[in-house]
């Protein structure tokens, strides 16, 4: 029942997708339209491993052009069904590992693009308005991490996921419409893992296979996390529900500064445990097209503005 209200009030809400929040006080404070001939890499880094992010997923990130790059003022990652070598461990492990420049090979190429010492903001509003691809094992996702580890190790620092989705347009029974149409927005947080919780919501929205453009984003505040879609909030946490073991300040881990991620991910073990299972390997490439990231704040928040440098 709980779903089929969301659904009717997502039918029901007019949206503008460019509009800028109407809540008073609302600046726009870092922006990507994407309408350079090339990836701004002063905004932009790219991630490139092949460890599977730690989901054993099937894609190694790289900086090909291939994988990522403007068309007709969109960014577009693409993955493609070919066999890549890369190193075994994300550029964060590699430090600590006894075999720094281990490789590995991967089925899959795909790119995973950062803000990580670019930009990173603590509160505000994100919107990325994107177009998701379809198929079994696409996992497309839009998500923050904290530009530190204050409270520690993975999960223990939290995790913001804006958007992610798996398998859509698969034949689903459950689904309206009969194909995999779910969004899901979800906290991670807690301890470090294995003992990290979770927070989440995933919701019907069967616009998401009409071949068009939607915006997802969240609205960040003091002790509370609004996620929306199209404009449309479909799901609220509050800080009486998330915690970290590494304090007792009310807010934490979500009261510091998260940098942005756009990645589509192949395979691991929410898509393949889902759907038909596994991943087929027709309909290649698939792309995750992204027209515009904004990201708005106001001052009444206690908000940091975007943190620069890096490399």
């Amino acid at each position: 029942m709980k779903r089929l209200i969301l659904l009717a009030a997502f039918l029901a809400y007019p949206y503008s997708a460019r509009s800028a929040p109407v809540d008073d006080g609302w600046q726009l404070v870092w922006a990507d339209e994407f309408e350079a001939p090339r990836i701004d890499r002063a905004k932009w880094r790219f991630e490139t491993d092949c460890w599977g992010g730690g989901n054993d997923e099937r894609q190694c990130y790289t900086k090909s052009g291939r994988n990522a790059g403007i068309e007709q003022g969109k960014l577009v990652i693409t993955a493609r069904f070919e066999r890549t070598t890369g190193p075994a461990l994300p550029e964060h492990l590699r430090a600590g590992s006894a075999m720094p420049e281990a490789e590995t090979t991967r089925q899959f190429s795909s790119a995973k693009l950062t803000t990580r010492g670019r930009a990173a903001w603590r509160y505000g509003k994100v919107e990325v308005r994107a177009r998701l691809p379809q198929g079994q094992g696409t996992w497309p996702a839009i998500w923050m991490m904290p530009s530190d580890e204050a409270y520690g190790r993975w999960a223990a620092s939290g995790e913001i996921d804006i958007l992610e989705a798996v398998n859509l347009g698969v034949p689903c029974a459950k689904c309206p419409g009969g194909r995999e149409n779910t969004i899901l927005g979800t906290l991670h947080f807690g301890g470090p893992s294995p003992k990290n919780a979770s927070k989440g919501e995933e919701v019907p929205f069967p616009d998401v296979l009409d071949g068009g453009f939607h915006t997802y984003g969240i609205a960040w505040e003091p002790g509370k996390i609004t996620w929306q879609v199209d404009g449309r909030t479909y799901a609220t946490r509050v800080a009486s529900e998330w915690w970290t073991t590494a304090s007792g300040v009310p807010g934490a881990p979500f009261d510091r500064e998260f940098y942005l991620i756009l990645n589509l991910a192949i395979g691991g073990g929410l898509p393949e445990a889902r759907g038909l299972g596994g991943v087929r390997n027709d309909g290649y490439p698939k792309r995750m097209e992204i027209d515009w990231v904004h990201v708005w704040q106001r001052s009444a928040l206690g908000a940091t503005a975007p943190a620069k440098g890096g490399n």
